[in-house]
């Protein structure tokens, strides 16, 4: 019974998890029907919700959004609304700290999230992975001597929290791995392991 019951957990709990996840995301995307006028929303056209229409509907705002805005006239525009988020107190410097991470983390020419790579911590005699995050920068790179890298080390089971560091780039040991499988091995605490690069296949088999 033990045996049945854990081959269970093992077939269940990832679909739960899943479908966890994916009614949070979508019942999140759907409150964009909150700015829908109540008389086209579905409850009033059909009688009743449809679930998904508002993730449709957020999925084309932002869609639209980037392609109106990919043009002079649209960049111009996003210019000047700028221009006016940074003249309001607080408003401007929560602004601008979300815009420069988000930059950062979704521009295509960026490198953060890019590398996955193996570092000392917490201490010299265990190791973790983590991910560049660029180089230090500001003051900061005034007081460090030598070349040094900005890494991001996430937690486990759950890497949307962890630790920024910087650290001496020699100590910083670059994965043939890419960022998907690193993130897999860290949420499953190491039980998910990555397969092995074609290199070290082959260098193996030499």
């Amino acid at each position: 019974m033990r045996k049945y019951f854990i081959t269970g957990l093992l077939i269940l709990v990832p679909l739960a998890i899943t479908a966890w996840v994916l009614n949070l995301v979508i019942s999140t995307m759907d409150q964009s029907l909150l700015f829908v006028p109540l008389r086209w929303q579905p409850r009033t056209l059909f009688g009743f919700d449809i679930p998904g229409l508002g993730t449709v509907l957020t999925v084309l705002i932002v869609f639209f959004t980037g392609l109106l805005t990919n043009n002079l006239v649209g960049k111009y525009v996003v210019r000047l609304w700028e221009k006016l988020l940074t003249r309001i107190p607080v408003v401007s410097s929560l602004y601008s700290s979300v815009k420069q991470v988000s930059d950062t983390l979704f521009s295509s020419s960026g490198n953060a999230f890019r590398k996955a790579v193996l570092i000392p911590y917490p201490h010299a005699q265990s190791w973790t992975i983590a991910f560049l995050t660029g180089t230090p920068g500001g003051d900061v790179k005034n007081h460090l001597v030598g070349d040094f890298v900005s890494v991001y080390v996430p937690t486990t089971p759950n890497p949307t929290s962890g630790f920024f560091l910087m650290m001496a780039r020699k100590d910083v040991v670059e994965l043939d791995m890419s960022v998907d499988a690193a993130l897999k091995y860290i949420v499953s605490m190491g039980v998910v392991a990555p397969d092995e690069a074609p290199e070290a296949i082959e260098a193996s088999k030499k």
